[in-house]
């Protein structure tokens, strides 16, 4: 048995991946050995959702394949298996919960720019809205890492190769790849439209985590750059020689030891939350702004979604 976890549009397990285990090793699919598929769903960071409690959606290519799976699977998890219908509805389960997170996180994106023409704070909307008991709990941000950011185009480009036009899933997508673009630039008005010194605290693409994959942040970084700012990168959670490898940026040891013009709060990892909302204030100069993308340093932010 071959089981894939990778994330991909309903049939690349089939059509695509045996085919080629076929070609390469001379055996014959379905006779020889047998496909199963299983999704990974891990969320970096989250140590609540374990995979030895989370359930498992399994599938294989026969109905022996199937129940083969879901005993390999069911002995490392106490949350169950669920057997899907088919290997594709499998694959299909997994792509669709990647895109419907990232479709509603754009919504969220999408309403804090309307509510910032409107001078109100999506986190004071979302404080109230978030009493209603069917209100659903998404978050706007800066959509990065090799997940939610990725797999809605491969569920679009097989819509289009069958001729179906994903509107829904682009516009999701589009609004979130310019979240980025639209945060650097209300950064750049809030400081008058002037250049000046910023500290970007945290690079990773979440909080608490190492990896930098696809990170929305450096998009930030790029774009302050492009406006004329010269800006300091601090996240003591990301790998220094990756952060250049990946987006030429230095990562600073000794950022903490000066003051700026402006200081970002990108990614509230632990380590700054423990060092408190008055330690950040503290690194903002005379007439500077704080400015706090994900509402966690309270009334202290002069800027935050």
């Amino acid at each position: 048995m071959v089981v894939f976890e990778s994330t991909v549009y309903p049939g690349v397990t089939e059509d695509i991946c045996g085919p080629i285990l076929e070609q390469v090793s001379g055996l014959k699919c379905g006779e020889d050995f047998f496909l199963g598929y299983s999704p990974e769903r891990i969320n970096p960071g989250d140590r609540e959702h374990t995979i030895d409690r989370i359930t498992k959606v399994v599938s294989g290519q026969t109905p022996e394949v199937l129940d083969r799976v879901a005993d390999l699977y069911g002995a490392i998890t106490t949350g169950g298996v669920f057997r899907a219908s088919s290997i594709k509805a499998a694959e299909a389960a997994k792509v669709i919960e990647n895109a419907q997170r990232d479709i509603n996180i754009a919504f969220m994106n999408e309403i804090t720019q309307i509510f910032s023409k409107m001078d109100l704070s999506v986190w004071d909307v979302l404080a109230a809205s978030n009493t209603k008991w069917n209100f659903l709990p998404f978050t706007p941000g800066l959509v990065g890492g090799h997940c939610i950011g990725v797999d809605p185009y491969y569920l679009s480009a097989r819509a289009e190769a069958l001729g179906h036009d994903p509107q829904v899933i682009l516009a999701g997508r589009g609004v979130n790849d310019g979240m980025a673009q639209w945060v650097a630039g209300q950064l750049h008005a809030k400081r008058g439209h002037k250049p000046g010194s910023v500290l970007v605290l945290g690079l990773t693409f979440k909080e608490n985590v190492p990896d930098l994959r696809n990170s929305k942040v450096a998009d930030v970084i790029a774009g302050l750059q492009t406006l004329g700012h010269t800006v300091t990168v601090h996240d003591p959670h990301a790998d220094a020689a990756e952060a250049h490898h990946e987006y030429g940026l230095t990562l600073s040891d000794d950022a903490f030891e000066q003051t700026y013009d402006l200081v970002f709060l990108a990614v509230p990892h632990q380590y700054y939350l423990a060092a408190g909302a008055d330690r950040i204030a503290a690194l903002v100069a005379d007439g500077g702004t704080l400015a706090d993308l994900k509402g966690v340093l309270g009334h202290q932010a002069d800027w935050k979604l």
